[in-house]
């Protein structure tokens, strides 16, 4: 495959940094990492080369072009810990059965509600006790009035597709408990996003 495949987001160029320090901290050595909605690459392939070895990462994407963008940046950094991108609807029951770590950035405000509660069931099926949902990107939260820019960015989501929108935290937390996750730990990033780590409840 040549390189011309590759697609460049602007948006990952920016947060691949803040987030791949949060998950240095996080991931652990080795292991299955599966990231959903994988989109350009950009971001499995920073967070592969950062890690080592023993940690493989699975990309996955529905469109077939970010597909091909993927496999082209793991073929043209030389990644060995990182296999072929494979097709994955998340409101979809997932062709993987188990993983260590299920991460989606920037993924449940731009798809319908059907994504987050598909993506937060198959994480708590296919996770193991103590196994890791780490989701990035901006959410409303109860109490806590929403920045301007996120207030401004939801109503662009909502005029492009109705079905689209920050998301509140507290009803992704209520999804994930429902499903065997602990309450959520949320770290803040820059440009007012959030990390949100939830761990499979279990010894």
């Amino acid at each position: 495959m040549t390189h011309d495949a590759r697609l460049y987001a602007p948006s990952a160029a920016r947060n691949r940094d803040p987030i791949g320090t949060v998950l240095r901290h996080q991931l652990p050595e080795r292991g299955l990492v599966l990231e959903i909605a994988s989109g350009s690459g950009e971001h499995v392939c920073h967070f592969a080369a950062a890690s080592g070895p023993e940690l493989i990462f699975q990309p996955s994407e529905p469109d077939a072009k970010a597909r091909a963008s993927i496999d082209a940046w793991v073929g043209a950094l030389d990644l060995k810990n990182v296999r072929a991108a494979i097709a994955l609807d998340a409101t979809e029951t997932w062709p993987i059965t188990a993983a260590d770590v299920v991460i989606a950035s920037n993924m449940i405000h731009i798809a319908p509600w059907e994504a987050a509660m598909g993506l937060v069931k198959n994480a708590g099926r296919i996770l193991p006790p103590g196994g890791m949902l780490f989701l990035y990107g901006p959410y409303r939260r109860a109490g806590i009035v929403m920045e301007p820019s996120n207030d401004a960015f939801d109503a662009d989501l909502k005029r492009r597709n109705p079905a689209w929108g920050v998301r509140d935290l507290e009803a992704v937390a209520a999804l994930a408990e429902a499903q065997g996750f602990a309450p959520p730990d949320v770290i803040e990033m820059p440009a007012n996003n959030l990390s949100v780590i939830f761990r499979k409840r279990g010894a």
